[in-house]
């Protein structure tokens, strides 16, 4: 006859088995600057993005400049073609110099007035890159700088109730492992996030599924693209930056070339909760409507990502 302590471990490991696995909190989302037909009207790309059936919408500052001291206008627009933020990136007219600490007042008080400008449409995490790459690449110096203010930068945001998620880029001062290792391994995890971007993250020669596993809940968000089928598991050549029409790197989900079921069941695994955001800086072959159509039909038929995660 069982003893009760061996009824109880037994009771204990089939409610084990049975207990559902853990499944990723997200929602889905879509970066519209995508050259090809979105990139000179943003409000066009909104509004295609949410016929499609997008709601989740993410796009660059420099677009929104007439709306610095009017967000509720721009909230008004975007209420209007029913779509909500994701986060309003970096960029010009921003200083974007991390590695120079010459820069670092300005680069700090600009990154602020944007944190609290996104905070007016519920952003929760600001996205940004780091600048553009120098033809002598990034040095140790660089990277010292680069961390040093992304600490002092991501504790002021924390402050104002936002989490700051940087982004490793092909051609910009943050772009490889080497960079990424350091400048993670040199920042306070409760202040810097990252941005974990498929497309970039394979040209760079690193397996994003690899890198989704160590990072885990530091990531903030992924921006997911795709890449051709033989740069799978990262690319064996790093090349310099292309013609974005003529010779794409980036493609709609599908393609072939990152793991994304890979990806999405880690994430299951640990509970992750964030935004998946695709995105496609060009589309050549086709309006950029089509191919997030075509990324949209892989997040629900491949990922099986249940209707709420399209939701607000």
């Amino acid at each position: 006859m069982a003893t009760r302590r061996e009824f109880l471990a037994a009771a204990g490991a089939g409610a084990a088995m049975a207990a559902p696995a853990s499944k990723a909190q997200v929602k889905a989302g879509i970066t519209t600057n995508t050259r090809g037909g979105w990139e000179s009207d943003v409000f066009l790309s909104f509004r295609e993005a949410h016929e499609v059936g997008y709601r989740w919408v993410e796009s660059f500052i420099h677009y929104f400049v007439d709306y610095w001291e009017k967000p509720h206008e721009l909230k008004k627009r975007m209420d209007d073609i029913g779509v909500r933020f994701v986060t309003i990136s970096n960029g010009g007219p921003l200083e974007t110099h991390f590695e120079d600490p010459a820069r670092h007042g300005k680069l700090v008080e600009d990154h602020l007035k944007l944190g609290r400008f996104i905070r007016n449409f519920g952003c929760t995490h600001l996205k940004i890159n780091l600048g553009p790459r120098r033809p002598t690449g990034t040095t140790p110096e660089d990277l010292g700088h680069m961390s040093a203010v992304l600490n002092r930068l991501g504790a002021g945001l924390r402050a104002e109730g936002i989490r700051l998620a940087i982004h490793a880029h092909m051609w910009n001062q943050f772009e490889n492992r080497r960079e990424i290792d350091y400048v993670l391994g040199h920042t306070d995890p409760k202040d810097v996030g990252f941005v974990l971007d498929t497309g970039h993250i394979t040209m760079a020669g690193i397996d994003p599924v690899e890198l989704t596993k160590k990072l885990g809940h530091r990531i903030a968000e992924f921006h997911m693209k795709d890449t051709k089928p033989e740069n799978r598991g990262g690319a064996k050549a790093r090349i310099e930056r292309p013609d974005m029409i003529k010779d794409p790197p980036f493609f709609p989900l599908g393609h072939g070339g990152v793991d994304f079921p890979a990806i999405k069941q880690h994430l299951d695994s640990i509970a992750w909760k964030g935004f998946l955001t695709v995105e496609l800086d060009s589309s050549p072959f086709r309006p950029p409507k089509e191919s997030a159509r075509m990324s949209l039909g892989y997040l629900k038929k491949t990922l099986a990502l249940p209707e709420e995660s399209f939701r607000f």
